[in-house]
């Protein structure tokens, strides 16, 4: 029986199967997947932080399929003239940024979480692309369409927090699994 992934309140249900399928889908790419744009390997490990690390995100800040524009807004600048000091203006400005940074309080969707986790100590620009391609990979082997790819999956209307957090875990056992330097990645002798 294949072992899966998922837990209940997921729709995704991820085998070790699945994950053997991407890992061969990853084999018979055009470039190397775990070698991001700085031209240095990242290691499973180190793109399963990421992903682990999105994760956190998600949960401390909420999970939103997609994100759009406020339709009431959250604040308004005032209007200036030439007797407003500039000490004024910076100050409207940054009330008015501070109300709108409110608005994250809706939820980060999965690409916003990854994409903030490449600047902080948990990953930078390699990792986050090198898991956006597992990422599309899993989708790939989950749907059985070498073109699908994890950002227009993620925001489908169906999605749940708890599909996108079951695809992140399965992309970090991946990465780990079949990732450089993991057990798997090591090529054995003869």
């Amino acid at each position: 029986m294949p072992q899966t992934l998922t837990t209940t309140a997921s729709s995704v249900a991820i085998t070790t199967q699945m994950l053997e399928r991407a890992s061969q889908l990853a084999l018979d790419s055009y470039r190397p997947l775990w070698t991001g744009d700085s031209g240095e390997q990242s290691t499973g490990e180190a793109v399963a932080r990421h992903l682990d690390a999105t994760i956190a995100l998600l949960d401390k800040d909420g999970w939103t399929r997609t994100w759009s524009w406020p339709t009431e807004p959250t604040g308004t600048l005032p209007a200036t003239d030439d007797e407003t000091s500039v000490r004024e203006m910076v100050r409207a400005l940054l009330y008015y940024v501070r109300e709108e940074e409110g608005a994250t309080a809706r939820g980060r969707t999965a690409l916003t979480a990854l994409g903030h986790i490449g600047g902080t100590e948990h990953g930078d620009p390699d990792t986050r692309d090198i898991a956006q391609d597992v990422l599309n990979l899993i989708v790939q082997a989950l749907t059985g369409n070498t073109d699908a790819g994890f950002a227009a999956w993620s925001e489908r209307r169906n999605r749940t927090h708890a599909d996108i957090t079951a695809l992140l875990t399965a992309g970090a056992r991946f990465a780990r699994t079949y990732g450089p330097g993991a057990p798997a990645s090591v090529p054995t002798s003869s």
